[in-house]
């Protein structure tokens, strides 16, 4: 059995990119910052990775709507490397990214209603049929609860 799937938690580095495919599928790019502390030999050390997410479709759409820049989110997902050919250097460029299925988010900020402990979590259906094609369910913004 194989199994590939990665939950992050952390912080957007900017504001998602939203945008729409030739065929008027909502995507949503963006990246989010996680870091990770030890100590060696008595020092403090603090390293920070940077994840690419891809969000498709409703999900894409909340995602534009209710995330920014220093907001902190947890993402679930499968990582993807896609690759293209550079069109001025003729180089064959790599990406990885994380596709996302679940996304919570984090804590309102200052002057927002608090959850109350409701729960901020926006889920889609992973494809399991070994297709790339987004991810098509329905999420209604009445649905979410908060």
């Amino acid at each position: 059995m194989n199994l590939n799937k990665a939950i992050i938690i952390g912080n957007l580095t900017a504001n998602p990119e939203v945008r729409n495919t030739n065929t008027g599928q909502t995507v949503a790019s963006f990246t989010i910052a996680t870091n990770r502390v030890w100590t060696k030999d008595g020092q403090k050390q603090e390293q920070a990775e940077f994840h690419n997410i891809v969000a498709w479709g409703k999900l894409a759409d909340i995602v534009g709507q209710y995330l920014a820049k220093g907001r902190l989110a947890m993402v679930e997902g499968r990582i993807q490397t896609r690759n293209w050919l550079d069109q001025q250097s003729g180089v064959k460029k790599y990406r990885t990214e994380i596709i996302a299925e679940n996304i919570q988010l984090g804590p309102r900020g200052q002057g927002g209603p608090s959850n109350s402990g409701e729960s901020n979590i926006i889920d889609a259906e992973p494809s399991f049929g070994g297709s790339s094609s987004p991810i098509e369910d329905e999420i209604k913004v009445e649905d979410i609860p908060f």
